[in-house]
């Protein structure tokens, strides 16, 4: 799958768009649920529920915030990639965590759910030909293609790793 190019997306995702080099994206995405159960490898099951500032996420409310986001980008580019037009609403993250539960859960069912729905996208995305995912939609009232969204949800979860290890974990 080709990096989009910038006219397949709203300049606010570029953060994110940017952060994926790698020559195969589908690697980088299989590899990303390692990465972060290495990052998070001996934290104590109680720490899940700390937030490195007030009115932040929990690193539990974040693990929880990457399996929302996982489950509506994998929704998003399945939708364009199958040539549906009709225009995709946005969400707010906010109230996604605040009816998760997050801090209730333990890592490992959280690592478990985000991996397994990893493993799922990676299984549609493996069905995406080139050709399809140059579609474009419209999701959050942006013009956006199939393949923008999948570079988006790696860069989305790269973004979320760096601050859990520089924010969290440092």
């Amino acid at each position: 799958m080709n990096k989009p190019g910038p006219e397949e997306y709203n300049p606010y995702y570029e953060k994110y768009i940017s952060l994926m080099t790698e020559p195969d994206i589908r690697v980088a995405l299989a590899a990303q649920p390692a990465e972060i159960r290495s990052a998070l490898a001996g934290v104590p099951e109680e720490k899940g529920a700390y937030a490195y500032a007030e009115g932040k996420w929990s690193i539990k409310e974040l693990l929880s915030h990457l399996i929302d986001g996982e489950r509506i980008f994998a929704y998003r580019a399945l939708r364009i990639s199958r040539g549906d037009t009709t225009p995709i609403e946005g969400f707010e993250q906010d109230d996604y965590i605040t009816n998760s539960h997050a801090n209730d859960r333990s890592f490992a069912s959280l690592l478990d759910e985000l991996e397994l729905q990893r493993r799922s996208n990676l299984l549609m995305l493996d069905k995406v030909d080139d050709a399809a995912s140059s579609l474009m939609g419209i999701a959050s009232d942006s013009p956006v293609s199939a393949r923008a969204i999948v570079y988006i949800m790696g860069g989305h979860i790269r973004h979320h790793v760096t601050l859990l290890k520089e924010r969290y974990l440092a």
